[in-house]
């Protein structure tokens, strides 16, 4: 099940790196869009500054809006407006520090550049002052050698930093002549293999330059004095009183050893990428030479060099191939010594597939950041948003983290941030930043509009479409009338909108329209095709041949679509010198032409046509000069046709070793006819001869004679010459074998000796044949054996082989190391130390060390935990190791063992550690529980990983706004054995943030954190309850600034909320249905908006926003909003902005208002408001009678005075706006909440809602039908 889970998080990233590839484009190039913050410049990661400059610490970045810069200095604030030292550059985060007290402005700086959109953080740049201390002052005595002994100047340089360049000099400042005697090393120390009389000087200078601050130190000159035998005598002898200190011998010649390095063999380590760099020196009499090889594979041709006389091997951009075995070797004619070097590499990390890509998503789409890294050991990753650990920030649904990846979906607005993927090892890190920016953009198409493409005819054309827009647009392409889209042969339209045309034809010439489309738009862009006849010289220039002093002309072809300033080449007054070919090239913007002529300059007397062709072959082949290695070939040359021979070929066929192969042998020149040929014994030879002029080869020439050579003793034996062994007991002796034309004679075998190199023991010898390789049996284990292999036929052996070093087979390792402790650094690391296993105990070569460790249990819990062991390998002859990743507060176990090439050796006796306590894991879990007005109460589960004893809890929480601002923070410890615990005196109907750890004696651990929100108020609850007709007040909404606006996409409401979170939904129903059931619900799942699609074109909407209460409260809805859907807008003019028009609407409704300023005039005269009657006759508004079919209160007035106004009109839900300049405040129709007399009074109570009546039916309003009264009722609560 795992498996398969892991196979569709595979998919799912790959699916989604395929569907966001497409929205990778340069934002730059786009002006007004938002971006986060992108470090674009920063100073390096390790930064040596020089004392007598400013401090200059770049940081750069870009963003829409321009970001702001901060900066931390070792973990904490850099305050720079605090420090008059210090400046910002304006629009930059680069600071320019005053080089004053630059040593007081070391340390590790991190620049941070955020924006509203998130935060881009720069890598750790540590500041150190380069510095380049004097050199102590000493007193060198001289130097007394006798001549021929090894000699070591030292030089060790004060510890700069960075460290400095090494090179001596005498007085003069002249450099010392250095040899493959006299090399300097790579630690700057002077090596002399053996001294000279001539190195006798005063003046040997060690110089140390230190780059950054260009300085240079000088070491006291050192005295060196080569005395020969007597001359040493005599000095010492006057020293101490002595007659003869030394013997009368000289300083014998002797076999190398090694000066450096040390023993039989080291090990070094370096990192990939970096240059790797082994030396060795040796000293003996006479001066041994060095030799290096790669014991398990061939040097890299291209990264390697040797340096200082072949005593330097150097390895540039070392890559993981290069780890292995090299061994280097010293030898002069008295023997060699040999050193091995093991060589590991490790690797900081590094990119596999380049850095983090940003990804610009548009709302409710997929998307994935991936962090790809490898090094040696493997990194860690750890991702960060705007700065902080991913970690610290909320669980968010959009957003799942795997490792190297995070994954995106169903992204929503606002969520854009910056991520920050850090990958480190024990030998670096990497940061990267990669902003994930959320937009809603209409298309837009980058590529210029009208642009002019212009191609060969038969060749490919490529048509730009580059877009931009969030979603991604849809691209398509039509050509001319766009009668149909181009998405098929001959046409290919690739991701980025490319259109390619393989093999373009005149037909293809004319206007493409490229279309981008998403969601939000269309943007169209028009570009044109040009297919043009490929460039061709249609009238080539001939080839010409001209008597000496005359004139030639070469004509060369002009073409309309060119402008050249001459279409011929004239020579006058021709010479030897002008002969040649000539060459004519037109050049066009998309292509070129060539055409080339001959120009044979001949003397005046007329010649006939010449025809050039490849020569005749050679003749008359003869063999003269016979001896045993060698012969002369002489041969006739053949007719040149012309054309003057430039050299002969001589191949040769060996009819012995390897009949019907012809090989080259050798090369005369052209003026010659006799070769003096060089030949190997014991073949039969045939040669052939070749002549090659201005135009080919010849042909062969015949064979000549057989010619055999006479056999004789191997001029050279088998290389790479190797002894191992496959078992414990035997040793394998393999050799290269040499060829039939190297074996010199028949009866080819090799004589194999051995013995071992510790023994003074006798060779041991037999004779192989058919074969390279040579098993001996019974061989003690792992001893190093002297091997030579020599080649042997029936004349005689070769020359003496060279002695080749092997050991024998391997064994496991017979002892265990000792002495074996563990000390225990900190919570999590111990270092594990024993004595090295005596060599002669190994039987084999030395390989390292592993140490086996396990937990047993934990110090809190006594019950076993059974992990598995765990292995760290520790390569070379260590003596101690360090154990990384352990729990803490835990009980371990743990032994040592020695291994060689074949295996293991016995374990050390198993010991037990104990880890100290550590800081604890986050608790389990934590929950809210019982919320109420102003508490609530947390419960928690232990960390899993406690790390020790739990001392307490600490406890922060604090209130976020609706904005997702965070409110001041309230710390509360707790005591280790509670799990729960409840808060008083919050803030009802507000959401609390909480942050809970626990801590041990060692500190505390991370945090888990949790939100809730308190429920509401009582009072404010029970308020929204209030049943109409009982109170005078209008309930109060938990909803406020509720809006709309319409689009094509539908209705977008948007609206503020302080009530409690969850369960809020909006209802919407056609203004004109009759039946409340049919409101429909659009849940918006905690966002503040919502889009409405769907709604019919020409159609009124009531819209109002519901939220479900807390327990058993009933729901709280929001005011009625009316949302109009226009109905699609005509093309024809719109009538409405024709000037006549306006005018002509202004002039009625101006007729309009006097018409009803008169009528309101007549109807003051006639008497009372019905209203007014009303009063009159019922003065208790309690007492006021109500109609039965609608619930609303009776009026005993005239009918007629009743009617409304022609023109005026009830809104379907009963009300309409009032008139602010109207004193009356009485209701209007049905559905009226209430009543008032003109002086405000309220004389009725709330009345509930009534479906809206049917004006067909006859009913009447039972207010007065006065206009202004007509738009009174839907303000007529105060």
């Amino acid at each position: 099940m795992m498996e398969r889970r892991r196979m569709d998080a595979a998919l799912l990233v790959v699916l989604l790196v395929h569907l966001t590839t497409a929205l990778e484009v340069p934002l730059d190039l786009l002006e007004g869009l938002p971006q986060p913050p992108t470090i674009t410049h920063q100073s390096p990661k390790d930064y040596f500054i020089d004392p007598r400059e400013n401090i200059i610490i770049h940081c750069e970045a870009k963003g829409k809006p321009h970001p702001s810069f901060s900066w931390t200095r070792n973990g904490t604030h850099f305050d720079i407006d605090q420090d008059p030292s210090v400046s910002m550059s304006p629009h930059s985060g680069t600071l320019d520090i005053s080089r004053e007290k630059a040593e007081h402005y070391e340390g590790v700086y991190q620049c941070t550049a955020r924006n509203k959109h998130g935060t881009a953080v720069s890598n750790n740049i540590v500041v150190r002052q380069s510095r380049s201390p004097l050199w102590s002052k000493e007193n060198i005595k001289p130097i007394v050698v006798q001549e021929g002994v090894s000699l070591v100047l030292p030089c060790r340089p004060p510890a700069g930093l960075p460290p400095p360049i090494i090179f001596w000099m005498d007085s003069n400042f002249q450099r010392l002549p250095q040899s493959s005697r006299v090399s300097q090393s790579l630690n700057g120390d002077l090596y002399f293999s053996n001294v000279l009389r001539e190195d006798s000087r005063s003046d040997y200078v060690c110089y140390a330059r230190f780059p950054h601050t260009q300085t240079i130190q000088q070491k006291q000159p050192i005295t060196v004095k080569v005395l020969n035998l007597d001359a040493i005598n005599d000095t010492m002898a006057a020293l101490y009183n002595d007659t003869d200190l030394f013997s009368d011998d000289p300083a014998d010649e002797r076999k190398p050893t090694f000066l450096t390095p040390s023993g039989p063999s080291s090990s070094k380590m370096v990192l990939r990428g970096q240059v790797l760099e082994m030396e060795c020196i040796a000293e003996g009499l006479p001066t041994p030479e060095i030799s290096w090889t790669k014991m398990s594979g061939d040097f890299p041709a291209k990264r390697t060099s040797f340096l200082h006389y072949q005593k330097t091997l150097r390895i540039v951009n070392v890559s993981e191939s290069d780890a292995g075995d090299y061994r280097c070797t010293a030898r002069n004619r008295f023997g060699s010594v040999h050193h091995t070097i093991h060589v590991s590499v490790k690797a900081a990390p590094y990119w596999i597939s380049g850095t983090p890509r940003n990804l610009v998503l548009a709302p409710r789409e997929n998307g994935v950041l991936t962090c790809r890294a490898s090094g040696i050991p493997k990194p860690s990753i750890s991702w960060s948003m705007n700065g902080i650990p991913i970690a610290n920030w909320p669980a968010e649904l959009s957003r799942k983290v795997e490792d190297d990846t995070i994954i995106f979906t169903d992204v929503q607005s606002g969520s854009s941030a910056v991520y920050q993927c850090n990958v480190s090892n024990d030998y670096g890190y990497l940061l990267s930043n990669a902003f994930v920016n959320v937009l809603s953009e209409p298309p837009r198409v980058l590529t210029p509009a009208n642009q002019v493409y212009q191609v060969i005819k038969n060749h490919q054309a490529l048509i730009d479409c580059a877009s931009f827009g969030s979603p991604i647009p849809k691209i398509t392409w039509f050509k001319d009338t766009r009668s149909s889209t181009l998405d098929g042969d001959p046409y290919i339209l690739h991701n980025n909108g490319t259109l390619e045309i393989p093999v373009a034809q005149a037909q293809n010439s004319g206007k493409y329209t490229c279309v981008a489309r998403n969601d939000l738009g269309i943007y169209e862009n028009h570009v044109y095709l040009e297919v043009k006849e490929p460039t061709r010289i249609l009238t080539h220039p001939k080839y010409n041949v001209v008597q000496r002093g005359r004139s030639v002309v070469f004509v060369f072809p002009d073409d309309e679509r060119l402008v050249v300033d001459s279409d011929s080449l004239t020579i006058t007054d021709v010479t030897e010198n002008d002969a040649g070919v000539y060459t004519c090239i037109r050049n066009t913007t998309l292509d070129h032409d060539s055409a080339s002529a001959k120009l044979t300059v001949v003397e005046a007397t007329p010649t006939p046509a010449v025809v050039y062709e490849k020569p005749d072959p050679p003749t008359d082949l003869e063999l003269t000069d016979q001896k045993r290695r060698s012969v002369q070939l002489t041969w006739t040359p053949g007719d040149e046709h012309n054309s003057p021979i430039q050299k002969f070929l001589i191949q040769y066929e060996d009819l012995l070793h390897n009949r019907g192969h012809w090989h080259n042998l050798t090369e005369v020149p052209g003026t010659k006819t006799t070769a003096h040929l060089k030949l190997s014994p014991y073949v039969h030879y045939i040669f052939r001869v070749l002549a090659l002029n201005a135009v080919a080869f010849s042909s062969p020439s015949a064979p000549s004679r057989m010619y055999k050579t006479e056999p004789a003793a191997p001029d050279e034996n088998p290389t790479d010459v190797k002894g191992f062994g496959t078992e414990h007991n035997n040793l394998v002796i393999s050799w290269k074998p040499l060829s039939g034309l190297q074996s010199n004679g028949p009866g080819l075998h090799y004589r194999v000796m051995w013995r071992q190199k510790a023994v003074d023991s006798d060779w041991t010898t037999v004779n192989v044949a058919n074969n390279s390789e040579f098993v001996v049996s019974g061989s003690p284990t792992f001893v190093p054996y002297e091997l030579k292999v020599q080649a042997v036929n029936k004349y005689g052996a070769g020359p003496e082989p060279a002695i080749a070093l092997g050991y024998s087979g391997e064994d496991l390792p017979l002892a265990a190391p000792e002495n074996v402790q563990a000390l225990v650094l900190n919570s999590t690391v111990a270092e594990v130390r024993w004595d090295p296993v005596p060599h002669k105990l190994i039987r084999g070569h030395l390989k390292g060390y592993k140490v086996y460790y396990w937990r047993e249990r934990s110090l809190h819990k006594h019950n076993p935990h059974h992990m598995e062991k765990q292995i760290l390998s520790f390569s070379g002859n260590h003596s101690h190791g360090m154990l990384p990743g352990l729990h803490p507060f835990s009980l371990y176990s743990f032994n040592v063992r020695v291994y060689n090439g074949k295996g293991e050796g016995p374990a050390s006796p198993t010991q037990q550690f104990e880890m100290p306590e550590g800081v604890p894991g986050r608790p389990t879990s934590l929950s809210v529980t019982n919320p109420n007005l102003d508490s609530l109460t947390l419960e928690w589960s232990p960390p899993h990983d406690r790390n020790g004893r739990i001392t307490g809890y600490t406890l922060r929480y604090q209130p976020v706004n609706n904005s997702n601002e965070l409110g001041p923070v309230e710390e509360l410890a707790l005591p280790a054995n509670e799990t729960s615990v409840t808060l008083f005196n919050l803030k009802y109907s507000t959401r609390y943030k909480f942050y809970l750890n626990a801590k041990t004696v060692r500190g505390a651990g991370p945090t888990i954190s949790q939100e809730a929100v308190t429920v509401m108020d009582e009072a404010l609850i029970s308020q929204l309850d209030v049943d109409v007709g009982a109170g005078n007040l209008q309930p109060e909404s938990p909803f406020g600034n509720v809006s709309s606006s319409v689009g094509e996409d539908g209705a977008l409401i948007s609206w503020e909320y302080w009530g409690p979170e969850g369960n809020v939904y909006v209802e919407y129903i056609a203004e004109n249905c009759e039946s409340e059931e049919e409101w429909q619900k659009e849940l918006v799942n905690g966002s503040r908006n919502v889009m409405l699609k769907g709604l019919k074109e020409g159609l009124s909407y009531r819209v109002r926003l519901v939220a479900k209460g807390h327990h058993d409260q009933p729901l709280h809805h929001s005011e009625e909003l009316l949302v109009t859907v226009p109905a699609v807008a005509s093309r024809q003019v719109d009538i409405a902005t024709q000037g006549w028009f306006i005018g002509l609407m202004c002039a009625i409704a101006l007729l309009i208002l006097i018409l009803l300023i008169i009528c309101f005039i007549q109807r003051n005269k006639g008497g009372k408001y019905p209203v007014k009657e009303k009063e009159d006759a019922h003065t208790d508004p309690e007492f006021q009678p109500m109609k039965d079919d609608d619930c609303t209160f009776g009026e005993y007035s005239d009918n007629e005075d009743h009617k409304p106004l022609k023109g005026s009109r009830t809104p379907s839900n009963g009300t309409v706006k009032r008139d602010d300049s109207d004193d009356s405040l009485v209701d209007y129709g049905e559905g009226g909440d209430g009543q008032f007399n003109e002086d405000g009074s309220f004389i009725g109570q709330y009345s509930g809602k009534t479906t809206s009546r049917d004006v067909a039916e006859g009913h009447e309003s039972s207010e007065a039908p006065s206009p202004i009264n007509a738009m009174n009722s839907l303000n007529s609560f105060v």
